[in-house]
């Protein structure tokens, strides 16, 4: 594993900013979340192993995808307005909280892919300057978002160290391959999640709880063409989408993030409903629009529609709920950890059953596209 010392600093010309911290009248400092298995995670991989691969396959469509990276649609888009002055004011204190822990989450994503994606640029860069060139586009634009999110953050009196996170926080090294599965995922399902929220918002203007909403839907086009990229780069190296091999990784994949947003967010549906949302709803609907993309370039995909699927994620999440009280309760560290076992047990048994549900092969899912 790369060191997090191996890993990108954030510098002035790329970095989301933390402004004007340590000035008198500088919001406070947040401490981060201590992370779970529900928080998002860092991630650093095999640099050489990127820098040596061979874009042929598909160099067309990445060339095309990179010259859309350069027109930079958003340069002059995250601007913020007088809207901002006061709204957060106008919060009661549950929605404040949600919000803000949405807000932190959401940050914390988008700074976690910039870290990646700049280390990327800059350590491929003499090898692979095609791809470097792309990971630096996408990078400016997660800094970008994170850079936007954080300044929302500081509306509430709170700011996170993104240089701290970049020193402190654990990385995961995963191998590119496991890169382009989990990186396609999360973009493609920010792009979901984000765009439902817009269209929802635009039909009921009344639940615009802040104005960082009037963003969203530029915002997320961003993430589309990340997921377009991945999708370009996952083509140009067949192995990671053929044979059985990869659809084992690809149904794990698809069945860890599903899984983590949908617990996350019925934990936090108080975030959803503050927005006039169901969270269950909300998340089957991203979840079945993702499945549906990711089947353009994925073997196979999940049978969401199985009527088994949903009930084994509530049992998840009714695990989770216990794993939380455990957490929160008074007893010693030993006794918590035994209370913990038979829910991590369960977790474990309902993730293999639904790992082991039947697959779909996506030329039989989306026969028009594949």
């Amino acid at each position: 594993m790369v060191p997090p010392t191996a890993v990108a600093t954030p510098d002035a010309a790329t970095s989301p900013s933390n402004a004007a911290i340590g000035s008198p009248d500088a919001p406070a400092i947040k401490d981060p979340v201590k992370d779970t298995i529900l928080t998002p995670r860092f991630y650093t991989t095999d640099f050489e192993a990127m820098a040596a691969m061979d874009l042929s396959p598909n160099a067309q469509e990445l060339e095309a995808i990179c010259e859309e990276f350069r027109k930079d649609y958003n340069r002059h888009h995250f601007v913020r307005n007088e809207e901002f002055e006061g709204a957060a004011d106008k919060l009661d204190p549950e929605t404040r909280k949600v919000f803000v822990e949405f807000l932190e989450q959401s940050c914390t994503s988008e700074f976690s892919g910039f870290l990646l994606y700049k280390e990327l640029s800059r350590r491929i860069k003499t090898k692979n300057p095609l791809l470097a060139e792309c990971f630096a586009h996408m990078a400016r634009d997660e800094a970008r978002h994170a850079g936007f999110l954080n300044k929302a953050m500081s509306d509430f009196g709170l700011q996170l160290d993104l240089g701290f996170l970049t020193a402190n926080k654990a990385y995961t090294y995963f191998k590119p391959e496991y890169i382009f599965y989990a990186t396609y995922l999360s973009e493609k399902i920010g792009y979901w999640r984000y765009i439902a929220i817009f269209r929802h918002l635009e039909k009921n203007p009344d639940s615009k709880i802040f104005p960082i909403f009037n963003f969203v839907e530029n915002g997320c086009q961003d993430e589309n063409r990340h997921g377009d990229f991945f999708d370009a780069l996952m083509k140009a190296q067949p192995k990671s989408v053929t044979g059985l091999r990869a659809r084992l990784w690809c149904r794990f994949f698809l069945l860890a993030v599903f899984a983590t947003m949908y617990v996350r967010d019925v934990a936090r549906k108080e975030f959803y409903e503050a927005l006039g949302l169901d969270a269950r709803d909300y998340d089957k609907y991203v979840i079945a629009k993702t499945n549906e993309t990711s089947a353009r370039v994925f073997p196979v995909v999940l049978n969401v529609d199985h009527p088994k699927f949903y009930t084994r994620l509530e049992r998840l999440v009714r695990n989770n709920n216990q794993l939380s009280a455990a957490d929160q309760g008074s007893a010693p560290a030993p006794v918590k950890l035994l209370r913990k076992l038979p829910f991590w047990a369960a977790n474990a048994a309902e993730m293999a059953k639904l790992f082991l549900m039947s697959p779909i092969r996506s030329e039989q899912f989306q026969p028009a596209v594949r």
